[in-house]
């Protein structure tokens, strides 16, 4: 007797749905293709200005004194910053009665969590990302060893969920602090919106100071450098703060071929 998930892989593997797209020659796919390129640039472009305008967003100061609890003890949300000038704090559900509880945190958070990219990149960037919960450190740290996780991950202790929107659903705060230690909010994204976190670069994106690159539309004296060349291993980034001369030629050549065809497929 089959079990109801050996049945469900079968149901998977059954045939192709109805309507179908029609099968083409290569000439013709590649005339869709290039039809379909032109959208999915128009929407890359768009989702740069939406960045842009994300950056000249006011901010909110931090007035509250939160307090957490940590791996080495109580911290401030000052200290999650790790000593840099950004914090992307995303409110996880892992608590009695999340499903799940206790071997694992809501299937949806779970999801996201498996998807963060090193952190050593976004670091590179002065920015920090890190994961709060209710489930105390033990559990935290019972659950992060048995999945493979490596973000920093807290535990809420007072108000912090209620008061920033995540008391009741998951969600992405992100903050920065000026040269005081002053902290303000700066953005905030949930539901769907969080689907996209992730990858470095839609972290930095939801950032007040963007992925700091030259090309961006930031306001005036925002730290820029030049893309690509910041680019490193991800274990090696202390060793090597300053760009490689090496790799700032290769990246160089890189982007001098792909401005050369994006010339050649726009004449």
């Amino acid at each position: 007797m089959a079990t109801s998930r050996e049945k469900e892989k079968e149901q998977l593997k059954a045939k192709l749905p109805k309507n179908t797209p029609p099968i083409v020659s290569q000439q013709e796919w590649e005339a869709a293709r290039q039809q379909l390129l032109a959208k999915e640039k128009a929407l890359t472009r768009a989702r740069d200005a939406l960045a842009a305008e994300r950056r000249r967003m006011p901010w909110t100061a931090v007035e509250y004194a939160y307090e957490f609890d940590g791996p080495q003890g109580k911290v401030s949300l000052l200290d999650i910053f790790e000593g840099r000038r950004q914090l992307i704090l995303y409110r996880a559900f892992f608590e009695p009665g999340v499903f799940g509880w206790p071997d694992h945190a809501c299937r949806g958070c779970s999801f996201g969590a498996d998807q963060v990219a090193h952190l050593a990149h976004l670091n590179a960037r002065d920015t920090t990302l890190a994961y709060a919960s209710r489930a105390s450190q033990k559990d935290i740290e019972r659950l992060k060893a048995r999945m493979g996780w490596k973000m920093p991950w807290y535990t809420i202790t007072d108000s912090f969920d209620t008061d920033f929107g995540v008391d009741e659903w998951h969600g992405h705060n992100v903050f920065i602090r000026d040269d005081h230690n002053k902290i303000f909010r700066t953005y905030f994204i949930n539901n769907r919106g969080d689907e996209a976190m992730g990858t470095t670069w839609n972290y930095l994106d939801i950032t007040p100071l963007g992925r700091q690159e030259t090309w961006e539309d930031s306001p005036e004296g925002y730290p820029q450098t030049p893309p690509y060349k910041w680019w490193n291993w991800h274990d090696n980034y202390d060793a090597e703060p300053s760009p490689d001369p090496k790799w700032v030629q290769v990246s160089d050549a890189g982007e001098a071929a792909f401005r050369k065809r994006e010339a050649e497929a726009e004449a």
